[in-house]
Formats: structure tokens, C-alpha cells, sequence
């Protein structure tokens, strides 16, 4: 199949070259102003190896491909679309959040887009160049199994963990819970996930906003387990710290709003209370505020 990556970052690349190591048809959608400085090669590391393989470069998707796989940050999405001209078969998106899937299916038809979220912490070190330091977690929705089943497999052979989840509120509800307590904490607070763990005061607002975001996913009719998510985080690598907190210290665009965002707009839907979610997404802001001073 032919393949389309939209973003060259820590995760689009990690596809990327996944797909590519694979024999696959690859190419990276980049901008414009950087397609001259991007490398034709791409590598990337992990705990069991590396792994090197070629894709094509383009700024605007002119010709036909199976599936576009968007792998940018949320705030991004508007802007990097209008590189798009000739739409995929389906698209696969790997954003943060929930919200851009019903911006997609607005603007590509409700059956194309197949809801998937990927977990790894991952960065880029230089151009063409990536590192993940934990294992991939790829899950898609149920209704991407016909044409990607076989792909799937054989991400597994790399060592990849891919599921595919007929609820696809639980698909995105699930990494949204686990994903978003992690970002606040960790940027509201400056630590790492070993520092979290050894303090009880930040330890408790983890777990106060898990158990808040789960409450909101149940009632979008999601199933999540409070329990088991609290319980996946120590398991995780000490330094192990959110792109939100790396942005935040880096003086990088958030994506508060793209993660934070849909846990306090359906808490207020649904008239639930999130007081720790609220209280970490102002200091957040606050910082945010005092960088630009």
C-alpha cells in the first residue's frame, strides 16, 4: 500500500520509518520551507535496536495514496490539511485529544477517518532521526480492520502492541485518560514520573485527576478502569516525563487545549465537577503567561 505521513516529528517520523523498514510505499508530507534540510532516509532507535529505511518527500500531496497517517500536534491540524490536495482512501489520525475526529469526518465524510491513538515516548534527536524509549502502543478502531489488518501484523513483527477496539469511544477515551492527567502533572509541577511517585502531594493530584477524567469518559460512554491506569504509571520509566511538560520548559506551543480541552468541555456537558483538572490547567496557563513576559 502507499503510505502518507503528515509531520516529520517524533512520531510521524517513528511511522514512518516503521512502515518503510517494512517494504512499504512511504512517503512524509513536510513544509515547504523545510523540505531541502529534510533527510531521504530516516532512522529510528529503540531498547532492542535501529532501524534505517527510505521515503519520498513532498510539501503537498498531489497523487493518490491508501493512507494518510496525521501526526502533528492538535493545534497544527487547520494549517496542515491544506497540504492535502488529493484525499486517501482512509486517514489515520495519531493526534493528541479527541476533538479533531469530528473535524475530520466533517470535513472528509464520517467513513474514512479511522480513530487511532499511539502511546510512546519518542523524540526526535536531528533531522530524519528518532528515539523511542518505550514500546509502541498502536490502537485503531474496529472499522479500519479490513484494510489494515495485515500492516498490523507485521507493525507487530517490529514489536509494536496494535489492537483494534470496536468502541471507539473507549479507543479514544482510554489513552485521553491516561494521557491527560500525566501532561497536567508533570507541566504543572516540573517533575518527572519517578519524582511524582515519591511525592504524595503531586501523587495525589495524579490520581485525583485520573479519577476526574475517568468519571467524564463513562459518561461519553467510554469504559476506562481508574484503577488500572493509576496502576500503569510506575511501571513507566523513571525520567519518563509528557511533550506537554518538555514543551512547556522548552517555551514551545502547547497543546493544553487539545488535551485539556475535551475533559473540562464534556465535564461541563454532563454538569461534572473537575476541580484538580481546573486548578492544573490555570497554573499551566499561568506559566504559560509568565514565559512571555
Amino acid at each position: 500500500m502507499k503510505h502518507v505521513i503528515l509531520g516529520a516529528g517524533a512520531i510521524g517520523g517513528l511511522v514512518a520509518t516503521a512502515l518503510s523498514s517494512l517494504g512499504e510505499d512511504v512517503t512524509l508530507v513536510v513544509r515547504h520551507e523545510k523540505l531541502a534540510a529534510q533527510p531521504t532516509t530516516l532512522t529510528a532507535t529503540s531498547p532492542t535496536g535501529t532501524i534505517s529505511a527510505p521515503v519520498k518527500l513532498v510539501s503537498r500531496l498531489t497523487e493518490h495514496a491508501d493512507v494518510l497517517w496525521i501526526a502533528i500536534k492538535t493545534y497544527q491540524l487547520d494549517d496542515a490539511l491544506v497540504s492535502i490536495e488529493v484525499v486517501p482512501r482512509i486517514i489515520v489520525p495519531l493526534l493528541n485529544g479527541i476533538d479533531h475526529i469530528a473535524v475530520l469526518r466533517g470535513r472528509y465524510g464520517h467513513d474514512r477517518v479511522v480513530p487511532a491513538t499511539i502511546a510512546v515516548e519518542a523524540e526526535r534527536s536531528s533531522r530524519g532521526r528518532y528515539v523511542h524509549h518505550t514500546p509502541v502502543r498502536l490502537n485503531l478502531a474496529a472499522s479500519g480492520e479490513p484494510m489494515l489488518a495485515e500492516i498490523v501484523t507485521r507493525l507487530q513483527d517490529l514489536g509494536w502492541s496494535c489492537r483494534f477496539i470496536p468502541n471507539e469511544a473507549t479507543l479514544m477515551w482510554s489513552k485521553l485518560c491516561f494521557l491527560e492527567p500525566f501532561a497536567l502533572v508533570t507541566s504543572a509541577s516540573g517533575k518527572d514520573n519517578g519524582e511524582i511517585h515519591a511525592d504524595a502531594g503531586w501523587k495525589a493530584k495524579l490520581e485525583a485527576v485520573v479519577r476526574e477524567a475517568c468519571t467524564v469518559a463513562t459518561q461519553e460512554g467510554a469504559e476506562v478502569d481508574a484503577a488500572k491506569i493509576l496502576a500503569a504509571y510506575p511501571s513507566g520509566p523513571p525520567t519518563m516525563r509528557a511533550s506537554m511538560a518538555k514543551d512547556l520548559a522548552a517555551g514551545r506551543q502547547l497543546e493544553l487545549d487539545g488535551v485539556a480541552g475535551p475533559v473540562l468541555r464534556a465535564a461541563f456537558r454532563h454538569r461534572i465537577q473537575v476541580p484538580t483538572t481546573s486548578s492544573l490547567v490555570g497554573v499551566i496557563e499561568e506559566a504559560e503567561k509568565a514565559r512571555r513576559i
